[in-house]
């Protein structure tokens, strides 16, 4: 037994005496008389006048030019891991010639940093050029090193004095001597920048350019580049402002002072194997020469060209037409070239379009882990194959078989048994086209969908129940604008049945008539609208707003009525459920410097059961909780209301369902190193009932106890964005739960180890 006990505690001694050795082991011994190890950056105090603010990403700008990682960087360029491994290595370890001591020597080792390298006397030239660039001509910068108890160790202290910014005090624009002149002073002039009382600002300035030049690119002056305007500015003229005078390059061609219009289009179709014999016909939008044998209806390209012969040639009708036929989904490669027509007297741009087929069909096999906005995070194999031109005109056959093994992420309460398995068939069917009547609106600038899909799902919760679900849809996507969508379902029917359950589970449906209603077997007939925004408000700004509303049962109802059926009605000899549904969510996304991101969401849901229903069914009904909701808590672990699941009801999460939700989110995300972010949150809401069951007393939504009822909690995140992929782990705390724990005060968590809730999830939350 004694041995054991000094076997247990000799690694822990170990490894402590380690870290002590390491730590007392000198980092500078190998540093030469006049050399400094650079420990980071200690501040970087920003003073402007009083009264005035600094530039808007000056910070970051600033940041920018001091940001050199020390050694052991954690938070460049202010903190550093605690243990300098590499250095330690340095200093004390010799490099042996060769062998396994050499090998392991040169991947531990790391060469100090020092001041000599980190060159504190350019990075301040650097920021003074910063700052005359944004208009602080009489700003200045100046550092200090900050040692401590070794002074061979050193970290640096910043300090800018920005001083007064300089505004435009006159813009003088081009002479209105020529067309092109007077279109550039319009643009100008139409403009936010150019006026007097703005901050002088080379980035500002730059990106006027690049704004004038982008609309005469559109205005059939193809070839005109930003570099071809030119600024000169004065600060002599009026003492603390700029003079600011507009003029163009001197040696710009002077063929570019004409616009051109558009000429040939002549569009070539490529086998995705190579070869073929070409088959030429002339359409509406231009030539079109395809590469035989392929199939392809013979309006689809012409439905994609944006060019017209004769029109002010345009750059945003290049980029019109790449989207376009980027969307069919059915070439690999989309290639377009402008080339100015030498054989006409007219300014003409023949435009030369090459397209490659992709291959018709393709197989994929995925094996992914997939996270859920319920909290269901586990493995899945997907098996897909898809055909991208079925009938010629790039429709789309796609047939997916997943299969899945789930569990749930948070706070084990209990809700373990939520853990299944699904598997799954879907066969979908689209074409790039509204088979719809002309009057439904549309944009002809975007490519707009008609889907009909089949599916088939089960879903096994082990120890509970087994589900079918089975349904079809026809629905309609169209965009309105390049920001608002719409999707149109024209009529969708699903039938869930419960192929066999536990005698757990028939318990519980026996304690609660108003669950059981929604588990029933039933088909559920209905057609939906969804409508989202997602728009930019200026540069650092983002909105996404989606709003949804479903209708069930309604129609096949009135043709029950109109045949005289009263009482339950049946579809196939099962019930069908009636209900109205609608949900919004509003996302605003706000860049508050560099990569710093405030996120904000607001929720909120409403479904009602009626006529052939006594309750919502139970996948229409809403949920709080879990990854993508309020981190703090397990999902369907909270509410409806101030209800509180007995205690003697282990399976009560089936409960806390309700028909009306609301949910307030706000996220303040930030870069840590490379692709690794943080987070840190605040998240509230709760779900209610509508009407009334006494089987879950406090459920019922009531304006008096609203905020009462919202259970709130905190916390903090981690994030790996590697581009197409996002883990994110979340750590919840919980503040406030929505009924009695006991506990008085709005902080009425029982212990803080009880409302911690731990989510891994992919992808960001909103």
């Amino acid at each position: 037994m004694t041995m054991t006990i000094r076997h247990t505690l000799l690694r822990p001694l170990s490894a402590l005496m380690l870290i002590a050795i390491m730590a007392s082991c000198s980092t500078t011994r190998r540093l030469g008389a006049d050399e400094v190890l650079y420990t980071g950056v200690k501040k970087i105090d920003i003073v402007v006048p009083d009264g005035q603010k600094s530039a808007p990403g000056l910070d970051g700008q600033v940041k920018n030019a001091v940001n050199v990682a020390p050694n052991n960087s954690l938070i460049s360029p202010y903190l550093r891991y605690p243990f300098p491994l590499g250095l330690w290595v340095y200093n004390n370890w010799s490099n042996p010639p060769h062998g396994f001591k050499h090998w392991l020597y040169e991947k531990l080792v790391a060469e100090p940093v020092l001041i000599s390298d980190v060159r504190p006397e350019v990075r301040t030239k650097m920021i003074d050029e910063i700052l005359d660039n944004n208009g602080y001509f009489r700003g200045t910068a100046s550092y200090e090193l900050i040692k401590g108890k070794n002074p061979k160790k050193a970290r640096i202290l910043y300090t800018v004095n920005t001083g007064p910014e300089y505004p435009l005090s006159s813009i003088e624009l081009l002479p209105d001597t020529s067309r092109l002149y007077h279109l550039i002073d319009s643009v100008a002039a139409a403009g936010t920048y150019l006026r007097p009382g703005s901050r002088y600002c080379t980035d500002s300035l730059s990106a006027e350019r690049v704004r004038i030049a982008n609309v005469l690119r559109n205005r059939g002056y193809y070839f005109f580049r930003p570099d071809y305007i030119e600024y000169l500015a004065d600060s002599t003229i009026a003492p603390g402002s700029i003079a600011l005078r507009m003029t163009v390059a001197s040696n710009i061609p002077q063929a570019l002072l004409l616009p051109y219009r558009t000429g040939k289009v002549t569009t070539r179709i490529y086998r995705n194997k190579g070869g073929g014999t070409p088959d030429t016909i002339m359409t509406r939008r231009g030539m079109v020469i395809q590469m035989q044998p392929s199939r392809l209806r013979k309006n689809l390209i012409p439905s994609c060209i944006a060019f017209r012969n004769g029109r002010t040639f345009s750059v945003r009708d290049m980029n019109r037409t790449q989207t376009s036929l980027s969307r069919l989904g059915i070439f690999s490669g989309i290639e377009i070239n402008v080339y100015p027509d030498t054989t006409s007297a007219d300014r003409l741009l023949d435009v030369d379009i090459a397209c490659t087929f992709d291959a018709p069909l393709e197989a994929s096999l995925e094996v992914n882990v997939t996270s859920k906005s319920n909290s269901y995070l586990g493995p899945g194999l997907t098996f897909g194959l898809t055909n991208r031109n079925l009938f010629g005109g790039g429709e789309q056959l796609s047939l997916n078989l997943t299969g899945s093994y789930e569990w749930q992420t948070g706070r084990d309460r209990g809700n373990s048994i939520f853990n299944s398995y699904e598997v799954g068939l879907t066969t979908s069917l689209s074409f790039p086209r509204l088979l719809a009547p002309r009057f439904v609106p549309r944009s002809r600038r975007e490519v707009n969908w008609t889907r009909i899909s089949l599916n088939a799902d089960l879903l096994n919760r082990p120890h509970y129940f087994r589900m079918a679900q089975f349904n079809a849809s026809f629905n309609y996507d169209w965009r309105l604008n390049r920001y608002a969508s719409n999707t149109l379902t024209l009529y969708k029917i699903t039938y869930t049945k419960l192929l066999n359950t536990t005698a757990e589970f028939d318990s519980v449906m026996d304690a609660n008539q108003a669950i059981a209603q929604s588990f029933r077997s039933q088909f559920i007939p209905q057609i939906a609208y969804s409508f989202v925004l997602d728009r930019p408000i200026g540069n650092d700004n983002n909105i996404n707003w989606q709003f949804t509303v479903q209708e069930a049962g309604g129609i096949t109802d009135l043709i029950y009525k109109a045949a005289g059926k009263k009482g339950e009605k049946k579809l196939f000899g099962t019930p069908f459920s009636q209900f109205i549904k609608g949900q919004t969510q509003l996302v605003y996304n706000r860049r508050l410097y560099g990569d710093h991101w405030l996120v904000s969401r607001v929720a909120v849901g409403a479904a009602h059961a009626y006529g052939n229903s006594k309750a919502v069914p139970y996948s229409e009904q809403f949920y709080v909780g879990g990854a993508n909701s309020i981190r703090a808590f397990t999902v369907r672990s909270i509410g409806p209301g101030s209800y509180q699941v007995p205690k003697n009801l282990i399976n009560g999460y089936f409960d806390q369902t309700g028909t009306f939700k609301f949910e307030f989110n706000v996220e303040y995300r930030f870069p840590i190193y490379g692709p690794l972010h943080g987070a840190v949150f605040f998240d509230s809401g709760n779900v209610w009932l509508l009407r009334n069951d006494p089987m879950r007393p406090g459920g019922k939504l009531r304006g008096s106890t609203f905020f009462k009822d919202l259970a709130t909690g905190t916390g903090a995140g981690l994030r790996l964005d590697i581009g197409m992929l996002v883990v994110r782990g979340d750590l919840g705390i919980g503040i406030h739960l929505p009924y009695d724990t006991g506990r008085r005060g709005y902080y009425n968590m029982k212990s803080f180890g009880n409302s911690l809730a731990f989510h891994l999830a992919i992808g960001y939350p909103f």
